[in-house]
């Protein structure tokens, strides 16, 4: 059974912020794959259902960012899930809006929700795919991420989301290896406006 958990912060007063990119990504796929999740357990909202004629369950971890490691390694260890098939969603400031990227396995980095995850796992090899935020140079990052984002940087960061929800469903139809072959390619180039 492959697992695919988004990160985020449970909440009204957290929807739409760019922290959220792992629990926006579970909505899309939850109304692609017709997958409810709303059953609460081990600390997280989860539903179950099939995807590329295999077992998944989708989970949004409602023990807020910095501590989504206690749910995912309570379902790690009570489904007996294989590392391959944990596969986690979480925001990036280090990629561009618009732009994903599907890692095997790796470090956390600076972000504390995969912290958490990489210590309640006691591993780091386990899919993940990260989700362009941008905002690596600017300050206040805290206020950065729980904010939501401006029109124009929402199209974007919408772009974002519905690339890694199909990646998601490319890892498990596919293999990890076509799927990052397919996802993890540079932006486009955005083309000059006539008379620049």
């Amino acid at each position: 059974m492959y697992v695919i958990a988004g990160l985020g912060n449970p909440g009204r007063k957290y929807e739409k912020t760019r922290h959220n990119m792992g629990f926006m990504v579970i909505d899309i796929l939850s109304r692609r794959l017709g997958i409810p999740v709303s059953r609460e357990k081990h600390s997280a909202l989860l539903g179950k259902g099939t995807a590329a004629g295999e077992q998944v369950m989708l989970v949004k971890p409602q023990t807020y960012m910095n501590d989504s490691g206690r749910s995912l390694g309570e379902i790690f260890r009570y489904y007996d899930i294989r590392p391959e098939e944990m596969i986690v969603i979480y925001d990036d400031m280090d990629l561009e809006p618009g732009t994903i990227r599907i890692r095997k396995k790796g470090g956390p980095g600076s972000h504390n929700g995969m912290r958490s995850v990489v210590s309640h796992l006691g591993m780091e090899e386990f899919p993940r795919i990260r989700v362009g935020i941008g905002g690596t140079n600017r300050g206040g990052w805290v206020d950065f991420v729980l904010n939501k984002a401006s029109k124009e940087e929402d199209e974007l960061l919408q772009e974002g989301i519905e690339k890694a929800a199909a990646a998601a469903e490319s890892i498990i139809r596919d293999g990890i290896d076509r799927a990052m072959n397919r996802y993890n390619t540079k932006p486009a180039a955005k083309k000059k406006e006539d008379g620049e």
